[in-house]
């Protein structure tokens, strides 16, 4: 009777006792001696609950609800279907956060790398007065004629590696995070 309509319209408002109880100012407990039968809501109680469940007090305290007609197969694939897409929704979310994470990451790693190495590297280059000249060019013979071959000296060669390094980074990084604005 009233402990038996009190569990059947909660399950059928999808209402756990604990957000019964918080909608109508008790504890979890005292909701489920109720339907237990081991106490009996007051009236002031049995009006509140009877507006959460959108029934008379009659109804509450009639005889047994009759159980909530079987859904049919396209209602009951069509509920799965909307559960699995709103998992489907919250795993994409967390991976485009997790997208953008990684390519900031990305972008401060190469910013910093560039400031420790990168800078300091060329401004020392700078400042020692290196540059390309004659003698990091090398001139070779072949069956066709002369051909000038461009060596790089160990210092330049330090700063092209740092650039790479730096450009692989950014690049990944501007790339991440252009993916997770989609």
């Amino acid at each position: 009777m009233l402990q038996e309509n009190l569990k059947l319209l909660r399950t059928r408002k999808n209402l756990s006792q604990e957000e019964l109880a918080d909608r109508i100012n008790v504890v979890r407990q005292t909701v489920s001696k109720w339907e237990k039968g081991l106490s009996v809501p007051d009236s002031e109680m049995l009006i509140r609950l009877a507006d959460v469940f959108e029934v008379s007090v009659g109804e509450l305290l009639g005889e047994t609800l009759p159980p909530e007609p079987e859904k049919s197969e396209l209602q009951q694939l069509s509920e799965k279907l909307e559960n699995l897409n709103a998992m489907m929704a919250e795993r994409n979310a967390r991976s485009r956060a997790l997208m953008k994470v990684a390519s900031v990451c990305m972008i401060a790693a190469a910013s910093v790398f560039a400031l420790v190495e990168l800078v300091p590297l060329i401004v020392t280059m700078i400042l020692l007065g290196q540059s390309v000249d004659a003698s990091s060019v090398g001139i070779i013979g072949g069956a066709d004629g002369p051909t000038a071959i461009f060596v790089a000296t160990p210092e330049w060669s330090e700063v092209v590696i740092c650039a790479a390094v730096i450009a692989a980074l950014l690049t990944a990084g501007i790339v991440l995070l252009r993916k997770t604005r989609r």
